[in-house]
């Protein structure tokens, strides 16, 4: 029997099983597809980028640089420059002072530019569409595959044990959990991590977990040809987050940046999304953009406060939440992945963050 059970295998799986192995506990991971990563954490564009989102991740954002300039099992970086420019059309300008003051009130540096300014730094702007910009110079590529590999090893040469292919059926609690697959495996364990991303209220609801009101959201991303001299353009989005590109090898990465409510599904992208990107781009740059070289989607879960949940369940024992990454996942990885450990040990949180704003409990009448 294993003291803990991991379920779900993308990065906020993989993190928090690491950390709970390496403090000792005997941990199975059961991942539901054939390979780990297979949805949100394999689709992701991941930028390390503090000036974005809830506080509550900001500071998990912030707590989680030490690991990426220094991971363990990684032989090259992980982290590479890359900077975040967003401008701000007149309509905008308000809402970009205050995440400029927001950004600075939590330590981010930011510079504030001209229009012309945001030219010098990505040529292709329109300077007569844009009114106001800023620049987060720390702002960086993060490597997701070596990441997650990074955890992936580390679990392992604590003796973590990893099962693909098994999507949970059902569970029963006595003592103990009793975790049944689809496959027809029972999975025995005290504590029960539910780290299932999209499907973190399905697995809490076959748990007999009241859910917390997860809602999976749809993410387009796709490939163009990107121009010469293109390749230390710095990550662009408008402040209303209504497009974004950013160079990705040889090619530029773009989104819609939408968030579509969806069920939990293996997400596709959809035509008019991507349409309404290239449309949203070009109107803003000379790109010019007319055809798509691939695309994708993936999903980004949300709790209504739009903060992380990582807890302990108040109502079913031995029941712990790692949900509502929100798109942060990556970033958050390794502080997150702390505190669930820490939380699920009864010690000290390491990282000084208070765990109650992360509580499961908020949502609760």
């Amino acid at each position: 029997m294993a003291d803990i059970v991991v379920i779900g295998g993308g990065i906020a799986g993989i993190s928090a099983a690491a950390e709970m192995a390496g403090s000792g506990a005997a941990v199975t991971l059961l991942e539901a597809e054939q390979q780990l990563a297979y949805h949100t954490t394999g689709r992701s564009a991941a930028l390390y980028l503090e000036n974005y989102g809830h506080p509550t991740v900001r500071a998990l954002s912030r707590a989680s640089r030490r690991y990426f300039e220094n991971p363990p099992a990684v032989d090259s970086p992980v982290l590479t420059e890359r900077g975040a420019l967003v401008v701000a059309p007149s309509d905008q300008v308000d809402l970009l002072r205050r995440q400029m003051a927001e950004g600075r009130a939590h330590g981010t540096h930011l510079e504030e530019l001209s229009p012309a300014a945001a030219r010098g730094i990505v040529p292709v702007l329109r300077e007569d569409q844009i009114a106001l910009a800023s620049y987060e110079s720390d702002a960086a590529d993060i490597d997701v595959a070596a990441v997650h590999q990074s955890f992936v090893r580390t679990f392992r040469a604590h003796g973590g044990a990893i099962v693909t292919g098994a999507r949970v059926a059902g569970f029963q609690r006595a003592t103990e959990w009793s975790i049944t697959t689809t496959t027809g495996e029972t999975h025995h364990a005290e504590i029960v991590i539910n780290a299932a991303g999209a499907w973190c209220d399905v697995i809490a609801d076959l748990a007999g977990a009241r859910p917390i009101g997860l809602v999976p959201k749809r993410r387009t991303a796709f490939m163009v040809s990107a121009p010469n001299g293109s390749d230390r353009w710095p990550m662009t989005v408008d402040a209303a987050h209504t497009f974004y590109f950013k160079p990705d090898g040889p090619q530029l990465l773009c989104s819609p940046a939408d968030e579509t409510p969806t069920e939990p599904c293996d997400a596709r992208p959809e035509e008019v999304d991507i349409a309404l990107a290239i449309e949203r781009i070009n109107d803003i740059t000379t790109l010019g953009i007319r055809s798509v070289r691939s695309s994708w989607a993936g999903l980004r879960s949300f709790v209504p406060d739009g903060g992380m949940v990582i807890g302990f369940d108040d109502e079913v024992d031995g029941f712990f939440w790692l949900a509502g990454q929100g798109g942060t996942g990556i970033q958050t990885s390794p502080a997150a992945a702390a505190l669930a450990a820490d939380l699920v040990a009864d010690t000290i949180p390491r990282s000084g963050l208070d765990p109650e704003p992360f509580s499961p409990s908020r949502f609760r009448p």
